[in-house]
């Protein structure tokens, strides 16, 4: 590899691939490169990131690292001002610029039609065409895409617009930074005020009575006076068991469009854009050995063709079939090593109960912290298929009584509550599709 640019570019392909759409685009996407020396990494980012990045994603983004560097480094996070810059190596400029999100670059076919032309109505229209906007599908088919492209639409006709682009599980995490901070006003001035707001993921608010109770009077504001509210999900809103009644009518006041995976050839118009894109020739019988192993997430298939390009840029291996079957051999494997998946699993779990992973793994017995270990403790068991002596370890050297204590407690209160239930329903669905 001829420079750092390259490894950060890679290091940002392997974090974009090891975690949630919305997860990279919101938190790890802004990530910038400074300096490496003395086998540590140095990355910016804004304070209020670093604090969840260091919680949440540090696993993500070390494993990241030494899977191309092939051996650990230690990774230090510092904010704009502080940046510490070496002398020979890096500038501090993104080196891996984001995807250009437009409705030109989004692949239109049988299954996401619908969803593109509403999306092209509301960015041309906002407030006006359809409000809100409910885009549904699973992970990876594009979602997110035209999110953006709404958001790169509506800046290009009106550079001053006060557009959000967001997350449903930022929104949750600001509005506890907020109320934490005892400054709620600053939070309803940046959310109520804006002229759109888009949200990817919105399924998360479902989990937290405090943050529907807010964003119910945020839709509110916006809507009542004709500004632009765009959300995605995995689902749609009568799939949402914990989303409260009268927000669930109102997701569906508007216009609710499904994308679905792409067809056959619409894989194969993705995967000839991407390899345009990147002045990468690809023959036909590559992009179909492409298209015909990745059917279900466009990002997969676009991943396929970066790693091709990559092996020829610094390997000068031809794009051929062989080469094709080893960049999908690394993207489409499913097993995540088991311990980035427990830590997955954990962190989603503290976020929906909110309290810590260090919780989690303590011995501290209060009903919140207790109830959010056995849900830990039993997704584990479900997802990873480690023994109950294994799944001790990873919980602070338990003994294996204890979890299968932890396990007969949680089954117990999972056949009682319904609610519970769904809850650690839509963590093990979210931890499965990524």
């Amino acid at each position: 590899m001829d420079s750092f640019d390259e490894i950060w570019a890679l290091v940002k392909e392997e974090i974009r691939c090891s975690v949630a759409e919305v997860a990279y685009n919101v938190w790890l996407s802004p990530l910038e490169f400074v300096s490496f020396k003395n086998d540590t990494v140095y990355l910016s980012i804004s304070d209020f990131k670093k604090k969840i990045i260091v919680d949440k994603f540090s696993l993500v983004v070390n494993t990241a690292f030494e899977n191309v560097l092939g051996f650990p480094v230690t990774v230090e996070y510092v904010v704009p001002g502080d940046l510490i810059k070496n002398d020979t190596e890096g500038d501090g400029k993104k080196s891996d610029p984001d995807y250009d999100y437009t409705f030109e670059n989004f692949i239109t076919g049988p299954s996401n039609k619908f969803a593109h032309a509403a999306a092209i109505n509301v960015a041309a229209n906002p407030g006006k065409a359809y409000n809100p906007l409910f885009i549904y599908g699973h992970s990876g088919l594009g979602k997110t895409h035209l999110l953006m492209a709404i958001m790169n639409e509506i800046k290009q006709n009106n550079p001053n617009a006060d557009i959000i682009y967001t997350s449903g599980e930022l929104f949750t995490n600001e509005l506890v930074y907020y109320i934490g901070n005892h400054n709620t006003y600053a939070f309803h001035e940046k959310y109520r005020k804006c002229d759109v707001l888009l949200v990817d993921d919105i399924q998360f608010i479902a989990r937290a009575e405090t943050t529907q109770e807010e964003f119910f009077h945020t839709f509110n504001a916006l809507t009542s006076n004709d500004k632009q509210v765009v959300l995605t999900s995995d689902r749609p809103p009568r799939e949402m068991m914990t989303l409260e009644e009268r927000l669930r009518t109102r997701f569906e006041m508007g216009l609710i469009a499904d994308i679905q995976p792409p067809t056959l050839e619409t894989r194969m118009a993705i995967v000839k854009k991407k390899s345009d894109d990147l002045n990468l020739d690809l023959g036909d019988d590559v992009i179909k050995f492409i298209a015909d192993n990745i059917k279900k997430n466009i990002r997969q298939l676009e991943g396929a063709v970066k790693k091709i390009k990559a092996y020829q840029d610094m390997e000068g291996s031809k794009p051929t079939i062989g080469v094709a079957k080893k960049a999908i051999s690394d993207i489409i494997n499913d097993n995540q090593p088991l311990p980035v998946t427990v830590e997955n699993i954990i962190g989603e779990v503290s976020r929906t109960f909110d309290v810590t992973p260090a919780d989690i793994r303590s011995d501290k017995r209060s009903s919140n912290i207790s109830l959010a270990r056995q849900v830990a403790i039993y997704i584990v068991d479900q997802v990873t298929g480690l023994s109950l002596k294994a799944i001790g370890n990873e919980f602070g050297n338990k003994h294996h009584s204890t979890i299968i204590y932890a396990l007969k407690e949680i089954k117990h209160k999972l056949e009682k509550d319904i609610a519970l239930k769904a809850t650690v329903d839509d963590i093990i669905k979210n931890i499965n599709e990524q």
